[in-house]
């Protein structure tokens, strides 16, 4: 017997060492013009004997070792109250030594949770929600069919942060192409600003052939930015993020050049050297594009 996974299987990089149990298959939304992943696939919530013959075998298996639960796919957070709730019981029940569940969530999904729901996860075990941001500008997100405007993300961020729940978040260098760039880098490093996330991935966009924004530029509609206009990018979005406290991690493979940021403290720092090689243009601070991926 194995742990039943359907599909394509996405974690964040920081679950690398949780238990990875999928609860639903796809995603709510899935309509982000430059996301692959759940194409062609119904939103739908897990048999229950499924997920709970994972958990039994998951128990039997690994029982105390286990720490940290990930529930997957695309968010988890959209399920009734109730139904989570009953489900993190029966994790702490099986895994005597659990600390946090983690899952992804989007705006809609946090939004439609009350402040009191929020609390009640947080208190029963929901560690931590991943909340794809990718930015701050209405346009960009209008251009990318996110479903969200920035003002709702915001509310969203901060309603899990004020639930005293640990907030990651992921932006996309370049998903506003060359038009929107400076914008993009502007308006996402304000909205980081006010909604104080205890992490930030930036990931750069990739374009994959078959998603929308792969034929947007086909036709030239969307064109991305170089390499240094990316990096010049990330300085603006930094240069406009001011945490009093957090991560802002650019570490992700599928960027040109990998930064591990602790705000405020390195901020001064970060600036001036991705100052020196947007100003240099030297290729060989960059990251070979057979090592960039998703």
């Amino acid at each position: 017997m194995i742990m039943d996974y359907q599909g394509i299987i996405i974690r964040p990089p920081s679950e690398a060492d949780s238990l990875i149990l999928q609860v639903t298959i796809g995603c709510s939304h899935n309509k982000c013009t430059f996301c692959p992943t759940y194409k062609g696939v119904s939103f739908r919530l897990k048999d229950e004997k499924i997920i709970d013959k994972d958990i039994d075998f998951a128990r039997k298996r690994y029982g105390q070792y286990v720490r940290r639960v990930f529930l997957c796919d695309g968010d988890v957070l959209i399920l009734k109250t109730d139904y989570l709730l009953n489900l993190f019981k029966k994790l702490k029940n099986a895994f005597p030594n659990l600390q946090r569940i983690g899952l992804y969530g989007n705006a809609k999904s946090v939004l439609r949770k009350s402040d009191e729901e929020l609390r009640l996860l947080k208190e029963n075990g929901l560690g931590i929600v991943y909340l794809g941001v990718e930015s701050g500008n209405d346009e960009v997100l209008k251009n990318i069919n996110k479903g969200v405007t920035s003002e709702e993300i915001l509310k969203a961020g901060k309603s899990v942060v004020e639930a005293g729940i640990k907030l990651s978040v992921t932006v996309l260098l370049g998903i506003g192409g060359v038009d929107l760039s400076h914008k993009h880098a502007i308006d996402t490093g304000k909205l980081l600003s006010e909604m104080e996330p205890n992490y930030i991935g930036a990931l750069t966009v990739m374009v994959i052939e078959g998603t929308p924004l792969y034929n947007e530029q086909k036709s030239g509609k969307f064109i991305l930015p170089k390499p240094f206009q990316l990096l010049e990018e990330l300085k603006i979005m930094i240069e406009n993020t001011d945490l009093r406290t957090g991560l802002f991690m650019a570490n992700h493979a599928s960027n040109y050049l990998p930064l591990k940021i602790r705000l405020p403290k390195d901020k001064i720092q970060t600036l001036q050297l991705l100052s020196k090689i947007i100003s240099q243009k030297d290729e060989n601070h960059l990251k070979p594009e057979y090592y960039r991926a998703l």
